[in-house]
């Protein structure tokens, strides 16, 4: 397939997706959330046993696309609805996605970022790293990710990163259990590489079912979860206060809370 913002290649048993959109330090567009998809859709029917997922240039992914972010502003609420699904169905695809996944994490990885960086099942991160759900900075939810991050880090964590909205680096991060390992930018990749070389000594059989028996786990409560957060994104849209935390971020000025 054809993408045009990300890059998607094959070696060996690894198959590496590059979010390839330097210039907009790889900020999630609608066109990428797409491409995302049908990658993943494509290695999943592949022979690839690891999938590594990076960033190109100096960020993993700086969160949505400002133009996108403006466009929300005049969405329909079946739109707002259509676009949660879609994004959980993004989370979900890597979450429950068949093969291993590596993340390696190049530079920040900031809201929608901070979700496909950290859903992987391995995260490398290089030490300037930055992660952070900064929803509510925006007077948005972080509804989706939020039914992930409370099975990674359990309630009280969950609470300080999605009510503060604050930015954590990559040692907060990797004592959190959010980043596997710390690495070097310049051994990020050939680390990456080594990682999955290591996974493809075991039984790729193996490794398929225990992914389906944790996907499988998981599955239940994850589907109730989305089903409410799926509502909550799309409800927060027709409030006041997201009207205004859009416009503000995109004025580059201090929000108006209305608390509506």
């Amino acid at each position: 397939m054809d993408y045009k913002t990300i890059q998607l290649t094959y070696d060996g048993g690894v198959a590496t997706l590059t979010l390839n959109r330097p210039e907009k330090r790889n900020a999630i567009s609608f066109e990428l959330i797409d491409d995302l998809l049908h990658a993943l859709d494509e290695v999943a029917k592949s022979d690839a046993i690891v999938l590594i997922v990076t960033g190109a240039g100096k960020a993993f992914s700086s969160g949505m696309d400002l133009d996108n972010l403006k466009s929300l502003l005049g969405r329909s609420p079946q739109q707002n609805l259509q676009d949660s699904q879609t994004m959980v169905q993004l989370f979900r695809s890597l979450y429950e996605f068949p093969k291993v996944t590596i993340a390696a994490v190049n530079g920040a990885a900031i809201a929608g970022g901070t979700g496909l960086a950290l859903l992987c099942d391995f995260t490398l991160a290089v030490p300037d790293a930055k992660f952070g759900y900064t929803e509510v900075r925006i007077g948005f939810v972080p509804a989706i990710v939020s039914t992930f991050l409370l099975r990674q880090v359990g309630e009280k964590q969950a609470r300080d990163l999605l009510l503060t909205g604050r930015i954590l680096g990559a040692e907060e991060a990797a004592r959190m259990g959010l980043v596997s390992e710390i690495v070097p930018p310049e051994t990020l990749m050939a680390r990456a590489r080594e990682l999955a070389a290591l996974l493809m000594e075991n039984s790729s059989a193996s490794l398929r079912a225990t992914k389906q028996l944790l996907t499988d786990h998981a599955r239940a409560e994850l589907d109730l979860q989305i089903d409410a957060a799926v509502r909550e994104n799309a409800a927060i849209r027709t409030t006041a206060d997201f009207r205004e935390g859009i416009s503000s971020f995109l004025e580059k000025r201090k929000p108006l809370w209305t608390g509506k």
